[in-house]
């Protein structure tokens, strides 16, 4: 029984207690600015949680693994109303069945957009961290501490000042909020490292979770850590690890070995303990069969109420932490409850659950501290759409769907709660499933040329081969002419893709692939000044990134490199994009984003000998590194032209500049600017090098294969109107084409 004092002391310290809060809710209310100090033990979260805690370490690098797969992406806004109702339906948790639905939001919404300096940062947010360890720190504390700071750093001056250039994740645990006092927004932060740091609170992106306390000394402003409502979870949990490993460590006898014929001595059981673990004990005699001279019995020692009781504590305490972060148990390799089936399950539960809503509440609060200062209608967004969990649903719903073709795709649209396309009379008429055209229209199933149908964005945008697709000739042809050649090889080809008929600029694909490449164009836009900032960008980049390595490396000359070198790896990374599309990660959005990551790739290879990977570009590597290719018969090879192709090819070349010299360009149509300098080269007898022989022969190859290697009879008359047969002719002809093959077939 407490005493008089002993009561009269629990009095004191309430009262002091009581009044020690009202002092303080006092003085913040009359200073109006002052550190709050976190109520929360984030120490304690940390090391108690992620550091010794393996349940604790698994559920936040779940969490984390899944999120760094949902790549980013940047986009322009073009209708706000959309892009309301498209947030709106994707912050919290997505369901499967309204996945869709959000994604014709977000194409009627936004516009993607490549190359920006938002891309770059957040690419590479700080000298020492990529995208991915950026958003897992950021994510992992927020997990622990309910809190996470994003530390942006700007130029104080010149053309990019006010834009972050550098952001840094801040330990949670290390940082304090400077209050503008009661309701008022926060003033400033506060740093405490080695000292006390101030931060402008325009400078911090402060993301937290919900936290319902208010006690009038701003406490509120902090994030809740999920850890604090599943305090005694963890507790349960770490107590009843620490209290398995000492009863491992201690563990008494599992049982006794009794005689049933009296007592033993004690040298005669020592002697049997001695003889049974000698026989009996150790893999090798795992289920011998044990004989003794007299009748003996066992009784063994079971598990008590204090040993079943920690397991299940323990088990229970797994499953609240699970709950706690929103996380599947069957995740945690939990192999009672694991089957396929809901294993799949889990992983969509996580997605849905965990993982979907974290990345909304950083893209949110990205749109509205970072982005307005790279563009008022640029916002960040994340590609949801990936999710390989997710799509199941979606998958069926399309597939049923498109087989239904007694359905009209107004119809669909209406079942899908997509809403009618009143606009568009063709989405009222019924499809037959093979090319999907009109059943009123089926006179025309053998002129699909004739049947105009809109190219959707998004096809242009899966297919960069077709970057360029127009619904009329007149289009294409236009688009040619802004290409900027002057009148050579304008005109349209026409390609057939999952029964829609699009026309290109240019008479064939490879002459719209030479403009492609030109200098004159990129990537669909004129070659304007901009362009030649851009061109100037990547140079600099590129030397940036020689120098760079080259500093690191010395003067080992097995590892050094050059700003041309690493230019060719660019332009091969390019080409790889557009011609192999298929091979690129979901993640990339970009030519320019393969062709830079295969610099890197490169780079790391150079530099450390092997590569991350697949292996690229082996040939450039310097010889003497353990990748390269290259060797002195290479370089021999490489380094040679050859002029001893026969002179019925240089005549080939002649007949054509004969026929523009006597026709004129508008109606010699099929030559190239590259096709042009070949033809020249032709006729003034240059010697070739190795890759002009291999393009020639490419070239060639695909153009007889069309069969552009003979007159089309409507030319008979006219064959300098015949433009694939005068495209052949001026690279060289027949002959070019038997010469250019066997030169290669002796060189390789």
């Amino acid at each position: 029984m407490a005493s008089i004092f002993d009561r009269f002391k629990s009095l004191l310290t309430k009262n002091a207690q009581q009044t020690a809060q009202e002092y303080n809710r006092a003085i913040y209310n009359w200073l109006g600015e002052s550190v709050v100090w976190n109520p929360e033990n984030n120490d304690t979260y940390i090391n108690e949680g992620y550091r010794k805690n393996a349940t604790i370490y698994s559920l936040i690098n779940i969490i984390t693994k899944a999120a760094t797969t949902i790549p980013f992406q940047i986009y322009e806004i073009e209708n706000k109303a959309d892009y309301k109702r498209y947030k709106a339906m994707t912050s919290g948790a997505i369901d499967p069945n309204i996945l869709h639905k959000s994604e014709i939001l977000k194409k009627r919404a936004l516009v993607e957009i490549q190359d920006t300096e938002l891309h770059m940062l957040l690419d590479r947010p700080n000298p020492s961290q990529s995208y991915n360890s950026f958003i897992t720190e950021l994510i992992a504390f927020g997990k622990l501490t309910g809190n996470r700071y994003i530390y942006g750093i700007a130029p104080e001056s010149g053309n990019n000042a006010g834009k972050y250039k550098e952001m840094y994740v801040m330990p949670s645990q290390i940082m304090e909020i400077i209050s503008g006092g009661i309701m008022q927004p926060v003033k400033k932060y506060k740093l405490q490292y080695n000292g006390n740091y101030d931060i402008p609170a325009e400078a911090v992106c402060h993301i937290k979770d919900f936290n319902p306390y208010y006690d009038g000394t701003g406490t509120h402003l902090y994030g809740q850590s999920p850890l604090r409502a599943g305090l005694r979870s963890l507790t349960t949990n770490n107590e009843a690890t620490q209290t398995g490993v000492k009863y491992l460590q201690n563990q008494t006898a599992r049982g006794v070995l009794m005689s049933e014929e009296g007592d033993i001595n004690e040298v005669q059981a020592q002697q049997l303990k001695d003889k049974f673990r000698q026989a009996h004990q150790g893999s090798n005699n795992a289920g011998d069969i044990i004989i003794t001279p007299k009748k003996l019995s066992w009784v063994n020692f079971g598990l008590n109420a204090a040993d079943v009781s920690l397991i299940e504590q323990y088990n229970a305490s797994i499953k609240d932490l699970c709950n706690i972060y929103h996380v599947p148990v069957q995740l945690l390799n939990n192999t009672e409850s694991s089957t396929y089936n809901n294993m799949k399950e889990a992983k969509k539960a996580l997605y849905q659950n965990a993982v979907i809503p974290e990345l909304c509440k950083i893209r949110d609060e990205l749109n509205r501290w970072l982005t307005p200062m790279y563009g008022e209608k640029l916002c960040i967004d994340f590609d949801f759409s990936i999710i390989p969990e997710l799509q199941e649903e979606t998958d069926k719903i399309v597939n049923q769907m498109s087989q239904a073709w007694w359905l009209t795709p107004n119809e669909k649209r209406t079942a899908m709660n997509y809403g009618e396309d009143e606009d568009n009379e063709i989405m009222n008429d019924y499809y037959i499933p093979a090319n999907l055209i009109p059943v009123k229209d089926m006179s025309s199933i053998n002129e699909p040329e004739q049947i105009d149908i809109e190219v959707d964005k998004l096809f242009k945008q899966k297919i960069p081969a077709f970057h360029d697709a127009y619904t009329t000739q007149e289009e294409a042809e236009q688009r040619a002419r802004e290409m900027g050649w002057d009148g050579q090889g304008v005109g349209f080809h026409r390609h057939t893709y999952d029964g829609r008929t699009i026309f290109m600029p240019f008479e064939t694909h490879d002459e719209y692939d030479d403009a492609l490449q030109n200098d004159k164009y990129h990537y669909g836009k004129p070659h304007d000044e901009e362009q030649k900032q851009m061109s100037a960008r990547l140079e600099k980049a590129l030397k940036k990134k020689a120098d760079d390595h080259n500093e690191s490396v010395g003067d080992t000359a097995s590892k050094r490199t050059t700003v041309r070198t690493l230019y060719t790896v660019y332009k091969r990374g390019i080409g790889a994009y557009r011609t192999n599309p298929e091979s690129v990660r979901p993640s990339v959005s970009s030519p320019e984003q393969w062709a830079m990551a295969r610099v890197n790739s490169y780079l790391y290879a150079l530099k450390n000998g092997k590569f991350r990977g697949g292996k690229h570009d082996t040939d450039l590597l310097p010889e003497g590194h353990p990748q390269s290719t290259k060797s002195n018969e290479d370089d021999y090879i490489e380094k040679q032209t050859y002029g001893d192709y026969p002179q019925s090819a240089t005549n080939n070349a002649k007949r054509v500049k004969n026929w523009i010299e006597k026709h004129g360009r508008s109606e010699v149509r099929g030559m190239t600017e590259v096709g042009l300098a070949r033809m020249n080269q032709l006729i003034a007898r240059e010697k070739l090098s190795l890759s002009t022989l291999k393009r020639t022969f490419s070239f060639l190859s695909r153009t007889k294969g069309g069969g552009y290697n003979k007159i089309n009879p409507d030319y008979r008359d006219t064959p300098w109107r015949d433009k694939g047969y005068v495209a052949f002719l001026g690279w060289g002809g027949e002959a070019m084409l038997k010469y250019a093959e066997r030169k290669l077939n002796q060189l390789d």
